[in-house]
């Protein structure tokens, strides 16, 4: 009662006009009534059933639908502030994969004028792009696009936008050309502050042409390219699987690479893991064989550490055909950026043989190809196992444990082997036999008749201290100082043979320890024995001009006094101290 008379006396008159238009159901000026709705009659419930918490549940029960009406307005504020800010990319400079920003970005990228046929945008899973037909052009007066894609999908993130990031890249029918060095302008690429999570590039092909026009590229067919953290901050991974043309056969490697080095490319950084499997080396005419390897690269592209294993079960050089196993393990480097191989030690075994390698695979100074130089040494070689690599008879033409000192030039083309092969070098054998029972009898019978001997007592006789240079050309070994000791005789001759035809022509001199009659039968032997006074006031120990002539299968062994070329040798260094005395 108090408070409706403090409301009239505030209100003043208009609220007394209303109360007493409410009360007698007549409309007063200024108001309407409305009519009162008809109301049901209130229920009570009894104070014993009603629970005493229920008022704390009715709060609970208001509290939840303010809750999440606040969850609702954050979400919703969130997703306009994200949908506005898409659309201020999208419609303005912002966006990142518009046709515009994509293009300068490839064009900076490549140092390249780039063409496309097609381009169209992507919102939703994902921002992005497609493009369609992209032609790279880094040289305008070169024949060929330095790149060529079909069809490059551009994925990013949304967040991506704001990070400067890409997710995935992926090029189909990607075609790279790369001009003969020398042929084409400077590749310049301007930094990038994107970054992209992954680049798939499979199947794509990879031509490196050559400074002679009529000749092919060189072809490298990636089955399998794979880049992930592609940019400019640090070093990107890759995983990669190749097949490459030369010797024909399948790579997998994996490493990093980079950051590239723009100002010196050589000094771009680059390591990984390779096997090479299925290797075959028969597209080197002259040899063969199925190589496979494995090992571990690290360094700059200029000077790339190699270390590593090679396994070939199969290897035969074509003139002889008889395959063997050959095993390396070799350290090396490359130059990335010419592509040459320098050999730092190569250790080779076959048979009971090992050979130790140094040398390089480059282009010589002046050359447009490049040329295998190569120096061989061994003191655990035997002569069998080397000269059955070259000769078709089951075994080799003498046995016995060997050292050499050479130097073996490979030049290119596709020339059969022998004939393109050069050699020069040193070796010496102790302890020679001959394998074919007509040539061990020829020197047997020469050792014989310098013992003054009709016969020789041993059915073989061992040839020592076999020494000389070789210089082998174009199938041909010509031996400028070959010596070698039997029983009763040291002789020093030069000559040839010929790997090709397997023929024999070797002359000089041989020092004997008996008259010069012994060493011959019937006339000759005659004909010598009327001559021996003219020998009396020699040394004891004459020199006599000797011939070994005919072929592999067929030798000759003989005197050849009137042999003007045998004559010009110079006679045979004394006998080595420890050199076996000749048998009485």
């Amino acid at each position: 009662m108090a408070l409706r008379e403090c409301e009239q006396t505030a209100l003043g008159p208009k609220y007394a006009a209303f109360h007493a238009a409410v009360s007698t159901g007549k409309e007063v000026s200024g108001f309407k009534q409305q009519p009162r709705p008809e109301l049901p009659p209130p229920t009570f419930v009894p104070s014993a059933t009603a629970t005493p918490t229920s008022n704390n549940t009715e709060a609970r029960a208001h509290a939840k639908p303010g809750f999440s009406r606040n969850k609702i307005i954050i979400i919703a504020i969130v997703l306009i502030s994200v949908i506005l800010l898409a659309i201020v990319f999208v419609t303005g400079s912002l966006w990142p994969f518009s046709q515009s920003q994509v293009l300068q970005n490839l064009r900076e990228a490549s140092d390249s004028q780039v063409q496309v046929r097609g381009f169209h945008r992507t919102y939703f899973p994902f921002p992005g792009c497609v493009v369609e037909g992209l032609i790279f052009n880094h040289d305008p007066v070169a024949s060929t696009p330095l790149i060529t894609i079909d069809r490059l999908t551009v994925r990013g993130t949304y967040l991506g936008l704001f990070t400067k990031s890409v997710s995935r890249i992926s090029a189909e029918g990607l075609h790279v050309t790369v001009p003969a060095f020398g042929t084409s302008k400077t590749l310049r690429t301007t930094p990038s502050k994107i970054t992209i999570d992954e680049i798939a590039a499979n199947g794509a092909v990879f031509d490196f042409e050559f400074h002679n026009a009529d000749t092919p590229s060189l072809r490298f067919d990636i089955h399998e390219a794979l880049l992930r953290n592609v940019g400019w901050k640090g070093p990107l991974s890759y995983r990669l699987k190749v097949h490459i043309p030369e010797p024909p056969g399948e790579i997998a490697t994996e490493g990093q690479f980079g950051v590239w080095d723009r100002s010196d490319p050589g000094k771009t950084t680059i390591s990984g893991t390779y096997t090479f499997e299925h290797a075959d080396l028969s597209v080197y005419h002259g040899i063969a064989g199925m190589l496979s390897s494995q090992g571990k690269f690290g360094g700059t592209l200029r000077h790339i550490d190699i270390s590593g294993k090679t396994d070939i079960p199969d290897f035969e050089v074509k003139s002889g055909g008889h395959p063997m196993r050959l095993t390396t393990e070799f350290t090396a480097y490359v130059d990335g950026i010419h592509g040459d191989t320098f050999l730092k030690r190569v250790d080779a075994d076959f048979w009971k043989t090992h050979i130790v390698a140094q040398g390089s695979i480059a282009k010589t100074p002046g050359g447009k190809s490049k040329t295998a130089l190569i120096d061989l040494s061994s003191d655990k070689a035997r002569i069998e196992d080397l000269l059955l690599l070259f000769v078709k008879a089951n075994r080799g033409p003498m046995s016995g444990n060997v050292t050499l000192q050479t130097h073996v030039e490979i030049p290119p083309g596709k020339e059969e082997f022998l004939k393109k092969i050069k050699l020069r070098g040193s070796f010496g054998i102790a302890g020679g036999t001959f394998s074919k029972p007509s040539t061990q009898q020829g020197i047997d019978k020469l050792s014989a008749g310098a013992r003054g001997e009709k016969d020789p007592p041993d059915p073989e006789t061992v040839l020592t201290d076999l020494t000389g240079r070789v210089d082998l050309q174009r199938g041909i070994s010509t031996f400028s100082d070959l010596s070698f000791g039997v029983p009763g005789a040291d002789a020093r001759v030069h000559g040839t043979y010929n790997l090709l035809n397997e023929r024999i022509d070797l002359r000089g001199q041989m020092q004997v320890q008996s008259r010069i009659s012994n060493t011959e039968k019937g006339s000759k032997a005659f004909l010598l024995k009327m001559m021996e006074p003219f020998f009396k006031k020699r040394k004891k120990g004459e020199i006599v001009p000797v011939r070994i002539s005919g072929t592999y299968h067929h030798p000759s062994f003989g005197l050849s006094l009137n042999d003007k070329k045998a004559q010009t040798v110079p006679p045979p260094p004394p006998p080595s101290k420890t050199k076996s005395s000749p048998t009485p």
